[in-house]
């Protein structure tokens, strides 16, 4: 079997690490690792698969040393300059920022939903926003069955997706002290405000997850709202989906539905209190769906509880999983 040489761009940042982490649980065919950063980071050092590594500063002459895969996290500019440059040299570039996303000629992949999207890439693979990641995995098979006609999304996301910054925000303001990330404190209060407004109205995090769902499951007839929330939650976006189906559906067939479908893990047993929730996402892989119910103000509709860990699942463990495909693929 082939092995390969991964590169892990943004290597000490919150999803960077977490690459790590999940990099470290798998068993990959990978010879070499590679970690970098801006050169503000560069220089320290990181305990990685029992090898002490120093992360080196991303430079235009990085990827000069046969690499295959790169993992990038390490926001949007970085990601314009330095992924065409790999790309050009030969490497697979799996993107977690927005810059790539609705790029055309650039394929948007959640594994369990649209893994066949992977050939299409020159060079570039975009790995989607962690809220919208989530939805897909949930949403995907009831499109596939049914069709879906409209969306509703109302999330409840936590701080982490917005960063170190934002997590710190959360730790500090417990504390009674002043926000520095968020425009006004996080700890018991929800903002219904994540990324900038634009001129509609809406949050670009909102559009986001109207454009990129409408990429993934490719479909822009879809028609896609949302209100996007940040709640005091340190790890964990919940999301709150109402869908109203094409066809009619028997609610058990949903569930089974489910239960059969990729990274799924149907938790409804209302009776008991089970339902999917933020606490017990966290740490893990897969998404969790719950109150699985009928929207009965309108036919066809369905109501869902839609769960996963925004830094893994919605960012880092997507991206692997990715990278894993690709490798499986050879």
């Amino acid at each position: 079997m082939k092995k390969y040489n991964v590169a892990v761009v943004g290597a000490t940042g919150m999803v960077g690490r977490t690459f790590l982490k999940v990099l470290e649980e798998k068993n990959l065919p990978v010879e070499n690792y590679y970690l970098f950063s801006s050169a503000r980071s560069a220089g320290s050092k990181i305990k990685f698969m029992n090898k002490e590594y120093i992360v080196e500063e991303l430079t235009e002459n990085s990827f000069d040393r046969g690499i295959d895969i790169a993992l990038f996290s390490a926001g949007g500019s970085t990601s314009e300059k330095f992924a065409p440059i790999a790309a050009s040299k030969g490497c697979i570039v799996i993107d977690n920022s927005s810059a790539w996303r609705m790029d055309p000629k650039v394929p948007l992949v959640v594994p369990e939903v649209n893994p066949e999207d992977i050939e299409w890439s020159n060079g570039i693979i975009a790995n989607p926003n962690c809220s919208t990641i989530q939805a897909m995995v949930a949403l995907a098979p009831l499109h596939r069955k049914y069709g879906i006609k409209r969306i509703i999304y109302s999330t409840y996301q936590a701080v982490s997706g917005a960063g170190l910054a934002g997590y710190q925000d959360l730790e500090n303001g417990i504390k009674g002290e002043a926000p520095k990330k968020f425009p006004y404190p996080i700890a018991g209060n929800c903002i219904p405000h994540i990324d900038v407004f634009c001129d509609n109205g809406y949050t670009k995090e909102e559009m986001k997850m109207v454009n990129e769902t409408r990429k993934i499951l490719g479909d822009d007839e879809i028609k896609i709202t949302a209100t996007t929330v940040r709640v005091p939650v340190f790890n964990g976006h919940s999301e709150s989906i109402n869908v109203e189906l094409k066809k009619p559906f028997d609610l058990e067939e949903v569930f089974e539905l489910f239960r059969n479908s990729e990274g799924i893990v149907v938790q409804d047993d209302v009776k008991n209190n089970i339902y999917p929730m933020a606490i017990t996402a966290a740490g893990t892989d897969d998404t969790y769906v719950g109150r699985i119910r009928r929207d009965e103000s309108v036919d066809n509709g369905l109501n869902l509880w839609v769960v996963a860990d925004n830094i893994r699942k919605g960012a880092a463990s997507n991206a692997v999983q990715i990278a894993e495909k690709i490798m499986n693929k050879n």
